[in-house]
């Protein structure tokens, strides 16, 4: 799958998305909606009309966002999925707490997941240190997509992302997507970081 994320979309708008049917990849188009529920609700079906596979909204954005987004999303008929943000990877215990959230980390990440769950949402953005926490409480059907995958090897820094593990670990800790992007992209050879993450999932998912 491809991601197009926030950047990509500003520069290049929807034909950053039909690189997706170039390449015959669905797309995960990562722009982190969070709006009044009527607003988003009008973006999902643009969205949907692009073709894209998966689209992202922040789960803070409240019950009747999610709602609206899902039963949009649903109504479309593309095959569009809405994924909820959880917490973002860049953010730890000392952010929430700046910002009046009261408990840890994977506790908040919980709570939106269930929020999200109960409008129907059941694919989920988290970091992969709270995948195995998510994927214990909403079972096999939910779909976990983790962000903050840096390689196993030694000396790759998490950059900006604070709560990060290597491909293999976020596998291992019941992720069913890793979304990898710097440490592919700012690699000396994208090609050869991309076949180390690579075998790292494999490895992870016994592919050897």
């Amino acid at each position: 799958m491809l991601k197009v994320g926030l950047e990509l979309f500003v520069e290049a708008g929807p034909q950053a998305v039909a690189l997706g049917r170039e390449a015959g990849l669905p797309v995960f188009l990562d722009l982190k909606l969070c709006d009044i529920p009527e607003t988003v609700d009008r973006a999902v079906a643009r969205v949907a009309a692009l073709g894209a596979r998966m689209l992202t909204v922040h789960a803070s954005g409240g019950a009747a966002m999610l709602r609206r987004a899902v039963a949009r999303a649903k109504s479309e008929g593309t095959g569009l999925e809405v994924v909820a943000v959880t917490v973002l990877t860049s953010l730890d215990g000392a952010d929430l707490a700046s910002l009046g959230v009261a408990g840890d980390v994977a506790g908040q990440v919980e709570r939106l997941a269930r929020v999200a769950w109960d409008q129907g949402v059941r694919a989920f953005v988290c970091s992969p240190r709270e995948a195995s926490r998510l994927r214990a409480v909403l079972g096999a059907e939910a779909t976990l997509v983790t962000p903050g995958v840096r390689s196993g090897q030694a000396g790759v820094s998490g950059d900006d992302q604070k709560r990060t593990l290597s491909a293999g670990e976020a596998i291992a800790a019941g992720a069913s997507w890793v979304v990898v992007g710097r440490p592919i992209r700012d690699a000396a050879d994208p090609l050869a970081a991309a076949r180390t993450i690579d075998h790292e999932v494999n490895a992870a998912r016994g592919r050897g």
